[in-house]
């Protein structure tokens, strides 16, 4: 079990085991980095008024006394139709949820152990297409026979850029935008050697 290592022609030319350290981690890491990573996500615009910011409400709508009623003094009471909203979701909450710098490394790592598993984690010398065209990167995408792709190259040229941007279930990122959420999200990862190297040097 390891990364399948492709030629230029996008064949099979090998594998590379990955560090004993991807191997037995918890799957619990890559949960919590999910969770903390959508709700990071959350566009925080839920928002109600209170029986203080409604409009309305100056007149107190029946006499205190002898109509049978319950008391009311405000038709901005929480009680009335168009009144104000108790409890309700304001912007100002705080989604944000703590996942340390282990627990990211884990989930990652976790991520490309079970695409490696599937046999779903290449590794190539590089991420290129010089032309610019997104047929010569169709190409590529299709040649790994899959639904949809990540690629990771180490630093993104304009040109490739260009050539991925319309072709769809496929993402193209630098190395340092590589985390567990996109890891998981896509059914294959492709990897330059250079970003490879990193990642397993740094496991060791």
């Amino acid at each position: 079990m390891g990364a399948i290592v492709l030629n230029e022609k996008l064949e099979k030319a090998g594998e590379l085991n990955l560090p004993e350290s991807f191997e037995g981690i918890n799957p619990h890491n890559l949960y919590l980095y999910v969770k903390a990573y959508q709700a990071a996500g959350r566009a925080n615009t839920a928002s109600t008024k209170t029986r203080a910011e409604v409009s309305g409400g100056g007149k107190k709508p029946w006499s205190q006394k002898g109509g049978g009623r319950a008391r009311a003094g405000s038709k901005r009471s929480p009680v009335f139709v168009g009144g104000g909203q108790v409890f309700g979701p304001k912007p100002n909450r705080n989604y944000n949820q703590k996942v340390n710098k282990r627990q990211k490394k884990l989930a990652l790592q976790y991520a490309l152990n079970e695409h490696a598993k599937n046999g779903s984690l290449f590794v190539v010398d590089s991420i290129e297409v010089a032309s610019g065209k997104t047929k010569d990167a169709y190409s590529m995408f299709k040649a790994l026979n899959v639904r949809d792709a990540l690629f990771v190259k180490s630093v993104l040229d304009e040109k490739t850029y260009l050539a991925f941007r319309n072709i769809q279930d496929t993402f193209l990122i630098e190395e340092h935008e590589l985390n567990a959420f996109l890891a998981a999200a896509y059914r294959a990862v492709v990897i330059e050697k250079a970003v490879w190297e990193n990642l397993t040097s740094e496991a060791k």
